[in-house]
């Protein structure tokens, strides 16, 4: 049986406490999670405070820049063994987890040691009040000791999008991944040791949330900085826990994204980009379109080829090649996908496809399965559009003018992403421009430029990350004044 270890200060480190990691497909037992306990989590963060005084401390830009490119290209060298960790973990078919989840793994890695070796850094002359001169010129300096809090939905992907910057700034950093999905940032602890990242740069506590490794590690006085992506009520719990020191914090929070398809969106690319926005990952993206809205002329057509396509997808093995809708992450979250799923109908939704188990044989029955669910003609006050699922469904509803579909998206609590289909180029810029989000996709979904900023507005979270923007959070910004 695999035995997932804490990584403090470059070794790997059991614990008296355990619990079970499972596999999503069929519920079998993968391996025992060593959970952290105050003690870990507090070794942890001094070992990182230690690195900060050591080598790593010291290290020049073009030095650890190096280094950088040698944990991606070890992710790489590794990549069947870290493919392998992150489909047991998710349940993710195979198609999915080698062309997104391991490549952007590494590839963060080197984007961001790119980005810090390449930035710019600011300056000035002044004249000063008695006639002479000074001169102003900025400098970034690490911000300290990161604690990264994760997701379980795309788990190697989005934790390296916060280790990858904080190192790239000089930072070290504390991971508490998900306790659903161990298994990644356990294995890249072997991939520092292996490059030769000095011990204590990156570390990883396992464990769950309140009680444990989560709040032992976001109220620690030696974190001076957190960055999380979840659900917005753990990042109210972890805001407040840093108000504590008032340290900073980079929230990527939960979402309800609408889609908006014009009567003249290129009718076929509509479909299929709306269709992989509300299921792929089954549903399990925080950048998902759980609501749709369709110009009247093409609605009825639009709900039909959505309805053929969603029933189209495949569930099965994530192994299996053809197999395209892998399980959700765990039985809690099934039975809170099936109970919106009954909440849609107890509100006097029509149901166009799914709603409930897909029939599964032999051991897959044991997994957590849901059908990819499409519904109309419910309000707009329905929990089914106002709240966030995160399972593979969306609700369809009809409009008939530009302003409409702007008022309908932007009426949510959340702003974390949009998309838009249209072939007429104006009214993309006008909905782009008004749509009160972090990012607007236009006739595209889940295309990332990794030097653009991101993150989300209104409860979907704080600040931006992505390019030199991660640099505001990740490292301090000083400015030196030298009278001349």
């Amino acid at each position: 049986m695999k035995q997932f270890l804490n990584f403090i200060g470059g070794e790997f480190v059991a614990t008296g406490k355990t619990f079970d990691n499972r596999a999503p497909v069929d519920n079998r037992l993968i391996g025992q999670v060593h959970e952290a306990g105050a003690a870990e989590v507090d070794a942890a963060v001094r070992a990182a405070r230690a690195a900060l005084q050591g080598e790593w401390g010291r290290m020049s830009v073009a030095r650890r820049v190096a280094l950088l490119h040698a944990v991606a290209d070890e992710i790489d060298r590794r990549f069947d063994d870290f493919l392998q960790a992150e489909m047991a973990d998710t349940g993710k078919p195979h198609a999915l987890a080698s062309h997104v989840d391991i490549p952007r793994g590494a590839a963060n890695f080197k984007a961001f040691a790119d980005i810090v070796k390449n930035v710019p850094a600011e300056s000035f002359e002044m004249a000063t009040p008695d006639g002479g001169h000074a001169l102003n010129y900025a400098v970034r300096s690490p911000v300290g000791v990161i604690g990264v809090v994760c997701p379980w939905n795309l788990p190697l992907l989005l934790m390296t999008w916060k280790v990858a910057p904080a190192l790239a700034c000089g930072n070290t950093v504390v991971v508490k991944p998900s306790e659903e999905t161990p298994a990644t940032a356990t294995l890249l602890g072997e991939v520092m040791n292996a490059v030769g990242i000095p011990p204590g740069v990156y570390n990883v506590v396992h464990g769950f949330g309140p009680g444990s490794a989560g709040e032992f590690l976001t109220r620690h006085p030696g974190v001076n900085g957190i960055t999380f992506t979840g659900e917005t009520r753990t990042g109210e719990a972890i805001m407040a826990a840093a108000a504590k020191g008032v340290r900073p914090v980079s929230f990527e929070l939960g979402g309800k994204n609408a889609g908006i398809v014009f009567a003249d969106a290129d009718f076929d690319r509509a479909v299929a980009g709306i269709a992989r926005a509300a299921f792929e990952n089954c549903g399990q993206v925080c950048l998902g379109t759980e609501r749709v809205y369709v110009q009247r002329p093409i609605f009825d057509k639009f709900v039909a080829a959505l309805k053929a396509r969603a029933e189209a997808l495949k569930t099965g093995p994530s192994e299996e090649p053809d197999v395209n809708l892998g399980p959700l992450i765990s039985r809690e979250h099934q039975q809170k996908v099936l109970s919106y799923y009954k909440k849609a109908m107890d509100e006097g939704a029509t149901l166009v496809t799914g709603g409930g188990v897909p029939p599964m044989k032999g051991m897959l029955a044991e997994g957590h399965w849901v059908q990819p669910t499409i519904w109309t003609g419910l309000p707009e006050t329905a929990a089914v559009i106002r709240e966030e699922i995160f399972g593979p469904c969306c609700h369809i509803a009809p409009f008939d003018t530009e302003e409409e579909a702007v008022a309908l998206a932007n009426a949510t609590d959340y702003g974390l992403a949009t998309t838009v289909w249209t072939e007429n180029l104006g009214r993309a810029h006008r909905v782009a421009r008004q749509v009160e989000v972090g990012i607007c996709w236009v006739n595209s979904w889940f295309l990332r430029d990794l030097r653009t900023a991101f993150g989300g507005a209104k409860a979907s979270g704080i600040g931006r990350e992505g390019g030199v923007h991660s640099l505001e959070f990740y490292t301090e910004l000083r400015n030196v004044c030298i009278r001349l």
